[in-house]
């Protein structure tokens, strides 16, 4: 009887998933993408479900997308807000931020250890929120100026609303750099920072992992550049046409999750 060879399997691919335009659309699951979560589950590989939203908690991004039909743990997700923590307590452990923004940034500052403090903070950190009181604004543009270092969680200049599009973070940002003449650091999407926050999260390598997402100048690019599989699907804010506008190529493009076969 021969003696049996080992052989190397292939290791099972690690998906890091976009979900606003890629999974859900607002309240309601888009067509397949749930059972595309399902089959990476059954599959048993390893995935994240990535947003630069920093405005919610993970389990309020768990709640939606349940309610839409996707079943998920919290562990599978990670927010914009979860790697901005991640970064400030990598720069200063223990330190302490003036923060305009939603509960999801409150939320991964506590959790890291950071103090949120109107006096002297180490960080002016900015997130995505329901509204941007005009008082905080001008204090923290108050505390750019003087020379703390402003952060902010993601460049998106608008997003999606239940009434329409609405202002982002990135557009808040810009007002405020426009008047302090500072740049903030973004930690989100397209930064490839962020992939390799998600990565560490889930102990996994570039050269193992795929992103899914739906457009070129954030998913693509972020993917492209931490050198990862890239999978461009054209549920969201992307068209066919429009890839051709870019210098880069995503390695497939799909209509859709459902497309997916891990």
């Amino acid at each position: 009887m021969s003696e049996a060879k080992n052989v190397d399997r292939p290791k099972k691919k690690t998906y890091l998933i976009d979900m606003d335009g890629v999974l859900v659309h607002g309240e309601r699951a888009i067509p397949g993408a749930s059972e595309f979560i399902e089959r990476l589950k059954d599959g048993g590989h390893k995935f994240l479900i990535l947003t630069n939203n920093s405005r919610y908690t993970p389990e309020d991004l768990q709640h939606r997308l349940n309610n839409a039909g996707i079943k998920v743990d919290v562990k599978n997700l990670f927010s914009s807000a979860m790697a901005t923590a991640k970064f400030v307590k990598s720069q200063k452990p223990s330190g302490s931020a003036f923060v305009l923004g939603g509960t999801g940034l409150y939320q991964a500052l506590n959790e890291v250890g950071y103090t949120l403090t109107d006096y002297n903070p180490d960080f002016v950190v900015l997130g995505e929120t329901e509204s941007y009181t005009y008082d905080r604004i001008l204090r923290a543009s108050q505390m750019i100026m003087a020379g703390i270092p402003f952060i902010a969680t993601n460049p998106d200049p608008a997003g999606p609303a239940e009434n329409g599009i609405i202002p982002g973070c990135g557009a808040v940002a810009a007002m405020l750099e426009k008047a302090t003449g500072y740049m903030p650091y973004y930690v989100g999407k397209p930064n490839p920072l962020i992939m390799r926050l998600a990565l560490r999260y889930l102990d996994e390598h570039s050269e193992n992992a795929v992103m899914v997402g739906d457009r070129m100048d954030t998913d693509m690019k972020m993917g492209l550049e931490s050198g990862l599989e890239t999978i461009l699907v054209l549920t969201g804010l992307t068209t066919k046409e429009k890839i051709k506008k870019f210098p880069y190529r995503p390695m497939q493009v799909l209509d859709s999750v459902a497309d997916i076969r891990p």
